[in-house]
């Protein structure tokens, strides 16, 4: 906002000061940056460890049936009906490499050399007697293989899962994440190799999953630095942004040392000097998009820093007391300008102004409004006061008192960006209110995003059932325009229809609609 010349402070703290509010913001973007992208990687890792037990539990799964069917065959001879069997499991169960039956801890029948191949059985070897990662075998001496063992008395079924098939999904689960099967003393990564050693920590978001149906577990993780590559990779262009608020920061902190800011005087000086002037911004009707009213816009028009924002000096206007007074003297501007023209404007022409808690203390609100109604012939304009939240409005006995009387004037009462605020409910249920105008953030959203087209669906349906009147704002594009039209919304404003205009400009519009 204006501010009032001063001398410069020293030149070093000055810079300091400016570097130091340089780095701030960057420095925070990095940090909050570095926390997000470990979220994202912690959660990766989870997903990624979820889902190769679930691919390795639909492995072990289809060898588990393979055993249980072939397990009544275990002591029979190897005849070729047992054989037979023994590679029909194979070719039936996905994943299943090799079938086998063992007789008193002895295999005696495979699919692959029937009843060549004999070898003894060491249940020591498996855990808990089921599961083997084992390094190798006589066929395939160097390949990964997992042997799931099934055991009835003397008898025994063996079902093995080919190491292709665990390292291609260590390897193809997760294109981040780093994977690890462990089994028993054993452990797989996407190398393809067995070892016995231990198992690696990894760095960066270890997750660590048992699962619940066999004897095995997953670790997944990534290694140091990740984090950083993982930023680098994903938020270049956040980067850049970072650097650029940063040293804007840094300029705007560096300007703004050398100016003064006493901002309660600047405003009550500017109030005095009678600067703060209304803007229009037309108000359509949604069935006709004929001109229904306008909200009232105070501007600060500065004589040295020209037309000021409000977002730069409404927040402060309220903290300083001065928005009850500003805003009287918008009202008495608005009416002085408008009121020539009344007798051109369709009946019940609707004029918007915006009011806060500090307009709720009393029952002032009530003469201003008053005082601004008689400015106008009977039934030409209707007044509507738009509640804004930053600051609540308390339920209290005076607020009560003050909007009852404000409807006795047959002034209207809106709830101003119904939606976004804290307390938009609690004012609905708190106050006899007549309208709600939908934030321009969901008007922006529309055929974007589908939450916040639900949402402003669920708005429109909430005003229809509550039998309370609604307006929309910030409609810039005919295809808003038709969306909220379909839906009944019965007052659009925004760039669409006109951009907020000084008092002669808005009247010269006005007068050719």
């Amino acid at each position: 906002m204006p501010l009032n010349p001063q001398s410069p402070r020293p030149r070093l703290p000055r810079y300091s000061i400016s570097v130091l509010s340089a780095l701030l913001p960057i420095a925070l973007g990095v940090a909050i940056l570095y926390w997000q992208a470990e979220r994202t990687l912690e959660q990766t890792t989870a997903q990624t460890a979820q889902e190769a037990v679930r691919q390795f539990d639909l492995m072990l799964d289809n060898a588990a049936l393979a055993a249980q069917t072939l397990l009544p065959l275990a002591g029979r001879p190897c005849d070729n009906d047992a054989q037979l069997a023994l590679r029909e499991q194979v070719t039936r169960r996905p994943f299943v490499r090799a079938t086998i039956l063992s007789w008193q801890k002895n295999i005696y029948c495979s699919s692959l050399f029937g009843g060549t191949y004999q070898s003894p059985v060491n249940p020591d070897d498996y855990v808990d007697g089921r599961l083997w990662l084992m390094k190798g075998n006589p066929v395939t001496p160097d390949t990964a293989l997992l042997v799931y063992r099934l055991v009835d008395g003397d008898r025994g079924a063996l079902a093995s899962i080919d190491g292709y098939h665990l390292t291609n999904a260590l390897h193809l689960i997760s294109r981040y994440a780093n994977l690890v099967l462990q089994i028993g003393p054993n452990w797989l990564d996407a190398d393809g190799k067995v070892r016995d050693t231990a198992v690696p920590r990894f760095e960066v978001a270890h997750h660590h999953l048992t699962s619940q149906r066999y004897d095995y577990s997953v670790d997944a993780g990534m290694p140091a630095g990740e984090v950083w590559r993982f930023m680098q990779s994903r938020y270049p262009a956040v980067f850049s942004l970072l650097v650029f608020f940063g040293v804007l920061a840094g300029v705007l902190a560096h300007w703004l040392q050398k100016r003064v800011s006493s901002p309660s005087h600047e405003l009550q000086r500017a109030l005095a000097a009678d600067e703060f002037i209304p803007y229009f911004q037309p108000v359509v009707r949604g069935d006709t998009r004929a001109w229904a009213g306008c909200e009232v816009l105070m501007r600060w028009q500065h004589p040295k820093e020209g037309l000021v924002r409000p977002d730069l000096f409404i927040p402060l206007a309220e903290d300083c007391g001065l928005i009850v007074p500003m805003t009287r003297a918008l009202l008495r501007h608005t009416a002085a300008q408008l009121a020539p023209y009344a007798n051109r404007f369709t009946p019940g022409f609707h004029i918007g102004v915006n009011i806060t808690a500090h307009h709720c203390q009393d029952l002032a609100l009530v003469a201003d409004c008053r005082e601004f109604l008689a400015a106008f012939p009977a039934g030409r304009v209707i007044l509507v006061l738009e509640l804004t939240e930053r600051k609540l409005i308390e339920p209290t006995a005076i607020t009560r008192s003050l909007f009852d009387a404000l409807h006795e004037l047959g002034v209207m009462i809106a709830i101003d960006d119904f939606g976004t605020g804290h307390s938009s409910l609690a004012y609905l249920r708190n106050f006899n209110v007549d309208y709600l105008k939908i934030d321009q953030s969901f008007v922006a959203m529309i055929g974007a995003d589908a939450l916040s087209g639900h949402i402003l669906d669920s708005i429109i349906e909430l005003s229809g059932k509550l039998d309370l009147g609604i307006v929309a704002e910030g409609v810039e594009t005919p295809q808003q325009c038709e969306y909220l039209a379909e839906r009944g919304v019965d007052f659009l404003q925004g760039y669409l229809f006109g951009k907020p205009l000084p008092g002669d400009n808005f009247i010269k519009t006005l007068l050719s609609h």
